[in-house]
């Protein structure tokens, strides 16, 4: 979808998600089986120096224009926001999206290489690489959080809020504390499963595609964990169930604020839209489950053009 396929960039605020049938639903509904380890057409791949080590990332259109930043989850990877991309491009944005670190092609970035090393993943470390990335940009992003990086953009926003023009939290754990607790299959085990024991819960439900993905999908997935780091995912887990309530710093803050969420996501709807009331943001659904970029792209793009179009930031 190009940029004059998008609709009206005044579209209403309560259109975003999956209620109307239009040319970006038609386009997700026609996604089929798309091949993940293709990456989008005349986009670049770049290694980027943060604290933690090269992070590996993915990029379209020109850096002169303004930036968005696409932040992957825990297990994830910058292909997850592959079909986004191009929509985002063609409309005059520069798009980057890159693996965390221990995360697939990142997996040699890690605590081991900070000044001084540590022992640990944690939430400094993710921050820390963000706000390294964010900086280069030189001028203020729109930023998009995932899963577990909507945390991580949360903490970057409570300590730099000068370099963010908007902020969307996509499927992002809605609870502060043990953020796991009200999740379904793994939820009643998550208070005593230490790391292992939970990175090990998290990897076999993803192996396992209780959440019934394309097989091309499955494949990818299956074939990235070859490369993430179980340490990565170990302190992620641990990470996850100490989340920061943010929610009064974000209802303070003076920027467009966007929750994304699949109706079928790990966590109950409901607590995402409390979520969303308390952060004072705008809340789209969308048809499918944890993954919108994926199952959602041409819609998900849509909201997002349509939310940057009512931002009266500096370019």
């Amino acid at each position: 979808m190009g940029a004059q396929d998008q609709p009206p960039l005044g579209v209403s605020p309560d259109e975003f998600g999956s209620a109307r049938v239009d040319q970006a639903a038609l386009l997700d509904a026609g996604l089929g089986d798309v091949d993940w380890a293709s990456p989008p057409p005349e986009s670049r791949a770049l290694r980027i120096p943060a604290p933690s080590g090269q992070l590996a990332a993915r990029a379209m259109g020109s850096p002169l224009d303004p930036w968005i930043i696409l932040v992957p989850g825990a297990t994830g990877s910058k292909e997850d926001f592959s079909l986004m991309m191009p929509d985002l491009a063609a409309a005059g944005y520069f798009v980057l999206s890159y693996d965390m670190a221990g995360q697939y092609e990142s997996a040699a970035a890690g605590p081991e290489n900070l000044v001084p090393p540590r022992l640990h993943y944690d939430y400094g470390l993710f921050v820390g690489d963000f706000l390294a990335i964010l900086e280069s940009a030189g001028k203020p992003a729109h930023v998009v959080g995932y899963s577990f990086a909507a945390i991580v953009v949360q903490i970057a926003y409570s300590q730099r809020p000068d370099l963010f023009r908007t902020l969307t939290l996509l499927s992002c754990p809605p609870e502060p504390g043990q953020s796991f607790r009200s999740v379904s299959r793994i939820g009643r085990f998550s208070s005593w499963a230490n790391g292992r024991i939970g990175a090990a819960l998290l990897i076999w439900g993803i192996r396992r595609s209780f959440v019934r993905v394309p097989r091309s999908r499955q494949k990818f997935v299956n074939y990235r964990f070859r490369f993430t780091r179980r340490a990565a995912v170990r302190d992620i887990y641990v990470l996850m169930k100490n989340v920061p309530d943010l929610r009064g710093l974000l209802a303070a803050a003076d920027l467009p604020k966007f929750v994304a969420v699949g109706e079928h996501d790990l966590w109950p709807l409901q607590l995402h839209r409390l979520f969303a009331q308390a952060i004072g943001g705008r809340i789209a659904v969308y048809r499918g489950g944890h993954s919108p970029c994926e199952t959602s792209p041409h819609q998900f793009s849509r909201d997002l053009l349509a939310l940057y179009a009512k931002d009266s930031g500096p370019a």
